[in-house]
């Protein structure tokens, strides 16, 4: 048996592939941002004094995280129209990969800002410091180094994830290699280099991950 591959082919798709890498990375990176955000936005609401509203938020987290990425992207561009949000499957996607995310980087900031000393917060106390101060002055920038790295792994699992919009038409990296597979009737070279791209995005991405722990940790003085 011989592997029957054909570089003419390779070099036919290959800008199509590399224009569908930059919708993932697109995909990726706005997805992440809004995960960072409303991570942070979770991880803070649970630790409020306002107990129904912890216990509120700690169930929405629960319930984001034991129900599959897929079945949130069809819930927010399927069954959404029907409470009257109307959303492209770009906006439906992002929203789906922020959402699902933030859950499991809520968890990351929470352990990260649970590792902060408590003499910290016995002297933001002292020092009569507010809440909101305390906490992005001088608990959070703490946090970060511990939760850099699992922050870090979760970027890299939402690349991972992108293939998942071509479910709702997102015309991303593995939506295009079907459509050339289709197309040509040949998966054998557009699923490769599918595999080589993302290998060539992550290893990069937790390099720059690792960078930014040690530039943290260096400017903390840890």
């Amino acid at each position: 048996m011989t592997l029957d591959w054909r570089w003419e082919l390779v070099w036919t798709i290959l800008p199509r592939l590399l224009s569908a890498t930059l919708n993932t990375l697109l995909a990726a990176v706005c997805g992440y941002a809004i995960a960072l955000v409303l991570g942070l936005v979770f991880a803070l609401g649970q630790r409020t004094t306002f107990r129904p509203l912890a216990r509120v938020i700690r169930e929405t987290v629960e319930f984001i995280r034991s129900t599959p990425l897929v079945l949130q992207i069809f819930f927010i561009f399927y069954v959404g129209p029907q409470f009257g949000i109307n959303l492209s499957p770009w906006v439906s996607g992002l929203l789906a990969i922020g959402l699902h995310y933030s859950a499991y980087i809520s968890e990351v900031y929470r352990a990260g800002i649970d590792a902060v000393p408590r003499g910290q917060w016995e002297a933001c106390r002292t020092l009569n410091l507010s809440r909101s101060r305390t906490y992005f002055r001088i608990i959070i920038p703490q946090a970060l180094v511990p939760s850099i790295p699992g922050m870090g792994n979760y970027l890299i699992g939402i690349l991972k994830d992108t293939p998942m919009l071509s479910v709702i038409g997102v015309a991303e990296l593995m939506h295009e290699a079907n459509a050339i597979g289709s197309e040509h009737y040949r998966y054998l070279e557009p699923f490769t280099l599918v595999g080589v791209l993302f290998l060539v995005i992550s290893l990069p991405a937790a390099g720059l991950i690792k960078w930014i722990e040690l530039r943290l940790r260096i400017g903390l003085g840890l």
